[in-house]
């Protein structure tokens, strides 16, 4: 059988209806049709094959590390690459989350990073960003599930939660039994998240929630939700930890049709007559501040997530250079590829100085919400510069997921946007500067 004829007969097995159903040969079947590939057009390995050798880390990021950073680096990239890399790619086209990693991850010690007891790792800052940039560096959508499941979730129970929700829930958050969503977004409200209009009735013995919540990752198979309203006597904003798979009066939809992220499952969220009792009400949660209190931490790692997918591109561009030959030569031989693949290293250099020095504030405690909204801004701006070089560099092929960068080119664009938007966090940083918050129209200069 010719190569494309094996192509097109591993194509039809892969378009069965349930993906749970056949979870465990996919891996074999997508590797067979990339070998397939290689061997009709041999020049250059495609990412599912094996992926491409760490060449990014120029100015020696390891040496800036603690023994224990290092080790939760090298071992979440062992996993990326020999357990995710080679079945990833498919789940992406197919929008699908590998249920199938969640034990895999579970055993790496990355669960409940900065929370001490109750089963978790109690990762420093600095090892939840190194566990962040090797996810990102294989999957940015792993990278974000792990991101909304960790660093929101988990860390609002500890934050906020009561002792009896912590016992109850962060140990099997920690290894990822349980798998967690954060739900603040709503339909008519994205930048301005205060402005959050579901609403929490107080009722005998409990609370009856009603609204809609956009955008929540994780939310379509979550076990476990911390959830946003606004107290319908008070006003003030205040948070609920629910179970999604026996709430009453909770329904999700899928998004459908992103053109990035497409692993992480984001869904729209309505609850309607949905009663909380009093024992799911987060109680250190009274207030906006309280509800975002873990976003400037977990701003922090964002800023990580596009160096880890700029490792990836820069990784990805590297080996291909090398290895595909035009004009009698690699790539890697012409000036202006050379050129190209210099500038995506500076800029990667560059994020990776921005994000660990913000890292470096924030175990210190000198971490402001405007150098984390900066960190993350200026990242993510530098990280589509970084993926658009390399989409270039690859020509044709930097369109298809094979070779990783055209996947990585699309999850970069949805990382400029979330957690803030460019936009927003470049203001977030400019109020504390200049001290007006230029995003309100009607804002006056701070006493």
């Amino acid at each position: 059988m010719n190569a494309d004829r094996r192509i097109s007969v591993i194509q039809r097995h892969l378009r069965r209806e349930s993906a749970e159903d056949y979870a465990a040969p996919i891996h074999k079947l997508a590797v067979n049709a990339t070998k397939a590939t290689s061997e009709a057009f041999p020049q250059a390995t495609s990412a599912v094959i094996k992926f491409p050798e760490n060449k990014g880390d120029y100015f020696d990021l390891d040496g800036m590390l603690t023994p224990s950073a290092k080790a939760v680096r090298y071992r979440v990239r062992e996993f990326m690459e020999n357990e995710a890399a080679p079945i990833i790619n498919d789940y992406w086209e197919r929008a699908d989350f590998p249920q199938q990693l969640r034990a895999g991850l579970g055993k790496l010690g990355i669960g409940g990073a900065g929370i001490k007891g109750y089963g978790c790792s109690g990762l420093s800052v600095m090892e939840e960003a190194m566990a962040m940039m090797e996810l990102a560096r294989v999957d940015a959508s792993l990278a974000l599930a792990y991101l909304v499941h960790d660093s929101l979730c988990a860390h609002t129970i500890d934050k906020v939660g009561s002792e009896e929700q912590k016992q109850k829930y962060l140990p099997k958050l920690s290894t990822f039994e349980y798998m967690g969503c954060w739900a603040l977004t709503e339909p008519d409200w994205g930048s301005d998240a205060a402005s959050l209009a579901m609403t929490a009735t107080k009722v005998d013995g409990g609370w009856r929630l009603d609204g809609c919540k956009r955008w929540i990752g994780n939310s379509t198979f979550a076990d476990v939700c911390c959830i946003y309203a606004r107290g319908s006597e008070d006003g003030q904003v205040k948070g609920f930890v629910i179970e999604p798979k026996t709430q009453q009066g909770w329904t999700v939809e899928k998004m459908e049709n992103k053109v990035a992220m497409r692993i992480t499952q984001n869904g729209d969220i309505t609850l309607t007559n949905a009663f909380v009792p009093d024992s799911q009400r987060l109680p250190g949660a009274n207030s906006f501040a309280d509800a975002t209190g873990a976003l400037a931490t977990s701003r922090v790692i964002v800023a990580w997530q596009p160096v880890g997918i700029g490792m990836g591109i820069y990784d990805a561009c590297h080996r291909y250079l090398m290895e595909r030959r035009q004009f009698g030569a690699p790539l890697g031989a012409m000036q202006i590829q050379q050129e190209r693949l210099m500038r995506m290293l500076g800029t990667l250099q560059a994020m990776i100085g921005m994000a660990h020095r913000a890292t470096v504030l924030a175990e210190e405690g000198r971490l402001t919400p405007g150098k984390a909204s900066l960190a993350k801004a200026w990242n993510t701006s530098a990280g589509r510069q970084l993926a658009s070089l390399g989409r270039e560099l690859m020509g044709g092929n930097g369109i298809i997921h094979d070779f990783h960068v055209a996947k990585a080119f699309c999850d970069m664009e949805a990382v400029h946007t979330y957690e803030g938007t460019y936009d927003v966090n470049m203001l977030v940083a400019a109020r504390e500067m200049t001290g007006v918050a230029a995003f309100k129209p009607s804002a006056r200069k701070s006493k």
